[in-house]
């Protein structure tokens, strides 16, 4: 009989003594992806590197009382509302929707207690050729502020031999914004290797960026060319070759903290390509969404460690991370994030790992 491509088990337990489990999905070789039910976090992707090889490609902590100490959004489904609204605030339907402001002067990643600190229920595990797990959560209507319950579902599969897909739905009883992403933090060098990944070529298939305030919320013009930035990498190059040069937008997010107009119109496609020199490895990332946040982990300060237990410091790893764009609430010219009743929110997102050739 074949090996279970499946193992389930307990990561730890939350201090009102409910268990938080693991998934674990197994491909071929030793391609991995463990899924922990807090947060419905990406908690650890195992992957070949091209002398064959493998490590784990995403920080975060090797227990759980890492994730619960510290709120690092490491791995974790991100909602209501990824990214930042500014001032927490938005209109719907003529109605005034205050948020709790949690970042500055504005509303980050759901507020004060968004679902990347929620324990979700596995509802479904699919032993079948394509291993999966599917985990849902319930964010009652006020949860936050935003109206309307919620009722989200997010399943991670494994589509490849080293590929894993991400599909997350939701859907509402009453006019809602909804915006999801997953926030993890790569380095294809591996997440214990101590290395930065400044020296990773990045290629991002956007030709236009949202420029952004000291607060990180999108100025009131349109997307601006990349053309002649340090945002340019329609070509790959290595993250940090102009990371350092004086620039107000690098300045303003302290580095690479911006999101990329992809124009996806809800179809699949590649939106970003990284490689690590070193390892060899290689992540393509395919999704739908029409924006994709690049984030050369400017805000990691060394003051948590990680797995390993090696301290986290600035530009250990970087995100990419696809949504809908910042503060579209507010911004009619934006992608909209409105649901509403009978709707369907939808979000995939491939995540496909290679290695370079000799």
């Amino acid at each position: 009989m074949a090996a279970s491509r499946i193992t389930r088990d307990v990561f730890g337990t939350l201090p009102d003594g409910r268990k938080v489990e693991r998934v674990v999905l197994r491909g071929e070789g030793g391609f991995e992806a463990r899924i922990i039910s807090h947060g419905a976090v990406l908690q650890a992707l195992i992957a070949p590197d091209a002398k064959g090889g493998y490590d784990d490609v995403v920080l975060g902590h090797d227990a759980f009382a890492g994730y619960l100490a510290e709120r690092k959004f490491f791995g974790a489904t991100v909602g209501r509302y990824a990214n930042r609204i500014a001032k927490g605030q938005f209109s719907l339907d003529g109605e005034t929707v205050q948020l709790p402001v949690n970042n500055g002067p504005n509303a980050l990643h759901g507020g004060l207690d968004g679902f990347d600190r929620k324990l979700w229920e596995i509802a479904e595990i699919d032993e079948g050729t394509e291993p999966a797990v599917a985990l849902t959560y319930v964010s009652p209507h006020g949860e936050e502020n935003y109206p309307g319950r919620l009722d989200v579902r997010v399943t991670y599969r494994l589509t490849g031999p080293a590929e894993l897909s991400l599909l997350m739905e939701a859907r509402t009883d009453r006019p809602t914004i909804v915006n999801l992403t997953n926030h993890s933090f790569f380095n294809l060098e591996g997440a214990t290797s101590g290395t930065s990944i400044l020296d990773h070529r990045l290629m991002v298939a956007a030709d236009q960026f949202l420029a952004i305030d000291p607060t990180a919320i999108p100025l009131p013009e349109p997307p601006r060319a990349v053309a002649g930035t340090p945002f340019d990498f329609r070509r790959a190059r290595p993250v940090g070759e102009r990371i350092r040069e004086s620039d107000q937008q690098l300045q303003n997010g302290r580095g690479y903290d911006h999101t990329y107009c992809l124009g996806r119109d809800g179809k699949l496609a590649l939106a970003a390509r990284l490689e690590a020199p070193r390892s060899g490895r290689i992540m393509e990332l395919f999704t739908d969404q029409p924006g994709l946040q690049v984030y050369s982990g400017n805000y990691l300060d060394g003051t948590i460690s990680g797995k390993g237990g090696k301290l986290i410091r600035q530009s250990d790893a970087m995100c990419l991370e696809p949504h809908i764009w910042p503060d579209a609430p507010n911004r009619p010219d934006f992608p909209s994030p409105r649901l509403d009743p009978g709707g369907v929110y939808r979000h995939q997102t491939v995540y496909r790992l290679s290695v370079r050739s000799p």
